[in-house]
């Protein structure tokens, strides 16, 4: 798929087409990056979505913590929900409940998770869905994930036919469900390749909405680093790429280029391949709440809102 190019522009000025593109975005903490913000209401937009990853070994008590202070500075919150580090469905209840009784936690991420071996009994998004816990407790936004380059986790052979038919079920589940429900995605650097992937999922009846995941500025070597460990396929090859240029290997990396070839191709925004972007701040949540702002996304809040 052909692409049209956008020169490379000042960092301080917004990037030609990617303050389209960063609207609305939303953003992915954990616990302990979080706990280093003060006050979220200085850095990112009034009703941001904030995931709150949900790391195997974290405490729930942790999470939920995190989820009620975020939530409390005016931001919705979506927690993850690794299946393969719950033990059953009562303690999914557990969960449940109390995101919602002690943070008011309508929304979730459901993930298989990052352990190899599952906890108990779930190994997969789609067991804790059958569970119909969600339904019943009213939830009113479901996510689930999305790789656009594979996930050998899923798929040992490289291919990608059991993450194809997951899709299908939850694309299922989707029309028989009252939340709604989307695809987040890991992370790529190159568009060419999440282009491809969300056109072919158009083309097989998958009509779920896309939040297209977005590494957020931050050192080369930090990104290859998680690129390597998270399982990215061939838009790895950007980053190799760049780290083979001795004049770019000690400059930090940030996502112009490849919001520039969305913003070309008009793929993000209502209606299009991907509804939003979802930015992971392996660079720091501050890092990345100002590249936003530089780049045409929404300001934050007026300090005397942010004081209140």
């Amino acid at each position: 798929m052909g692409l049209l190019q956008f020169k490379r522009r000042d960092a301080t000025a917004p990037a030609a087409g990617s303050g389209t593109t960063m609207a609305g975005y939303s953003i992915e903490v954990m616990p302990r990056t979080a706990a280093k913000v003060e006050d979220f209401r200085t850095l990112l937009p009034r009703g941001t979505r904030v995931y709150i990853a949900h790391i195997d070994g974290t405490p729930i008590d942790d999470m939920i913590a995190t989820a009620r202070r975020i939530a409390e500075q005016g931001f919705e919150v979506m927690p993850h929900f690794p299946a393969r580090s719950i033990p059953n469905a009562a303690t999914l209840g557990d969960w449940i409940a109390r995101y919602q009784g002690e943070a008011g936690v309508d929304q979730a991420l459901l993930l298989a998770g990052g352990i190899a071996e599952p906890a108990g009994d779930f190994h997969s998004s789609m067991q804790m869905i059958e569970t119909g816990l969600f339904d019943r407790a009213g939830f009113r936004r479901l996510h689930v994930a999305g790789h656009p380059e594979g996930n050998r986790d899923i798929d040992p052979d490289g291919g990608d036919a059991l993450v194809m038919e997951a899709l299908h079920w939850k694309q299922a589940m989707a029309n028989r469900s009252d939340a709604q429900m989307a695809i987040a995605t890991q992370f790529a650097f190159d568009a060419a390749p999440v282009l491809d992937w969300a056109t072919r999922l158009r083309a097989e009846g998958i009509d779920l909405p896309i939040h297209l995941g977005i590494a957020g500025p931050a050192k080369l070597q930090t990104l290859i680093r998680f690129a390597i460990a998270c399982g990215v396929g061939p838009s790895l090859k950007v980053l190799q790429k760049r780290a083979m240029d001795v004049t770019k290997l000690l400059l930090p990396y940030d996502p112009t280029e490849v919001l520039d070839d969305l913003a070309a191709a008009g793929a993000v925004g209502p209606g299009q391949l991907f509804e939003q972007l979802h930015m992971f701040p392996l660079g720091g949540i501050a890092a990345t709440a100002r590249y936003a702002i530089e780049h045409g996304g929404a300001a934050t809040q007026p300090a005397a809102a942010a004081s209140g």
